[in-house]
């Protein structure tokens, strides 16, 4: 969430800047400041009266010790009325609080500099492609042909016990999806990252907190009876685990690593782009998280960028990196890189990782701060990627190691699986 004094100093620049995302917010932010002027007025004129409140309170006492009780009594009778009209201030203060925040809450991040303008994906801007695509044998299939084919998926399963977007992993499926969440927990841990195990529902406050609602309202799983939501991602919870914390700047960066089972309910379009693993309801993600001095998020950023390369150099999976534009960036980020890994069965890149920058945004709406060497309270900036998000990697690895006589596993999940091929 933005800043309101923020908006109020750098109103031009702000609805300039959104421009870039391709929306036109100029009634929006007149709304807000319309908004905040009432809130502050409604803020003045209470602490006036609770301020004129506490003044009589003084006198009466005092005029009670000298004897003089009926201007006491008259005083006494004002303080009643400027109680019952405080009362009535502080309602007029709270809707307008909370008419400010709903407004704030439509408007999202504001684009990093560095962020190319644009309206969709097609005007993402690659910045770095590595590793070499497979020749694969002419008879090479898609991941959910080979899953049904080696009996290591079954969607159909799924559906039966749940419905579309569930998979079932068997065998050597199920023993390849483990495998590669304790790689990729192992390779965040020995990078410094602490591991967490959170929970897969959250309340409201934390949806809210990172950004999900009200934006993603209807795309997440909601618990109606107890009003709490299925986690779209571990960024969540972890993200959470901090709100309304006020910290040392000697204590940051926090880093956090944590698997998850993920739901979304955005899985519904149709076609060979979301068969398969390519779009699930229910998905394995292993997140990472930051929690970061702002002097430090950028360079923090890179190294989250690093980290995903050094998996997929691992991995040896053909993948590119892209800068998403602003049409393509998602509410909450400032800046957005995308990893995609090459399906040559497919013929077309596939998304496993978003490593994004929030700057201020999530940690307005969640109160989190630091104690600056001034002594001042500022904001964190917050900070996340997948690494990895299993699907696609599992759809990757299974297309692209694919022989004529089975499937090779990369080497370095080996020691993790057990096994060297799926035969």
């Amino acid at each position: 969430m933005l800043q309101v004094h923020e908006i109020r100093d750098h109103k031009d620049a702000y609805i300039n800047a959104l421009k870039k995302r391709g929306v036109d917010v100029s009634e929006d932010i007149h709304a807000i400041l319309e908004a905040d002027e009432k809130r502050r007025a409604a803020q003045t004129k209470l602490d006036e009266t609770l301020a004129q409140s506490n003044t009589f309170s003084k006198e009466i006492g005092k005029l009670f010790q000298s004897g003089e009780t009926q201007k006491a009594n008259i005083l006494k009778e004002k303080t009643g009325q400027l109680k019952e009209a405080s009362k009535q201030l502080q309602e007029e203060l709270n809707t307008a609080a909370d008419t400010l925040n709903n407004l704030l809450y439509t408007i999202p991040n504001i684009p990093n500099d560095l962020v190319p303008a644009g309206t969709d994906e097609n005007d993402n801007e690659e910045v770095f492609a590595e590793g070499d695509i497979p020749k694969l044998n002419e008879g090479a299939l898609p991941h959910w042909e080979l899953a049904k084919k080696y009996d290591l998926i079954d969607f159909e399963l799924g559906v039966k016990v749940t419905g579309a977007g569930f998979p079932v992993y068997k065998g050597k499926g199920a023993r390849l999806q483990r495998a590669l969440i304790s790689y990729f927990l192992d390779k965040n841990t020995e990078a410094g990252y602490t591991e967490y195990q959170v929970p897969l529902l959250v309340n409201e406050e934390s949806a809210r907190g990172t950004g999900q609602l009200p934006d993603k309202e209807g795309q997440m799983y909601h618990v109606t009876e107890d009003d709490l939501y299925l986690i779209p991602t571990a960024e969540v919870p972890v993200t959470n685990l901090f709100r309304g914390d006020l910290v040392a700047h000697t204590d940051l960066p926090f880093t956090c690593t944590g698997y998850t089972l993920c739901f979304r309910r955005e899985a519904g379009s149709y076609g060979a782009h979301v068969r398969g693993l390519n779009r699930l309801h229910q998905f394995d993600k292993v997140e990472i998280v930051r929690v970061e001095h702002p002097d430090n998020s950028y360079k923090a950023l890179d190294g989250m960028v690093e980290h995903v390369k050094e998996i997929l150099r691992e991995l040896k999976l053909p993948y590119r990196i892209l800068r998403l534009c602003g049409g393509d960036l998602g509410f909450t980020a400032a800046m957005t890189y995308d990893f995609e890994v090459f399906s040559t069965a497919q013929d077309r890149w596939l998304e496993i990782s978003s490593v994004s920058n929030f700057e201020t945004f999530q940690a307005n709406r969640l109160k989190l701060r630091f104690k600056d060497e001034d002594g001042k309270n500022k904001l964190v900036h917050t900070l996340n990627g997948s690494a990895l998000a299993l699907p696609r990697v599992l759809a990757g690895i299974l297309e692209n190691y694919q022989t004529e006589n089975g499937i090779n596993i990369p080497e370095v999940l080996i020691p993790y699986c057990g096994f060297s091929t799926i035969e």
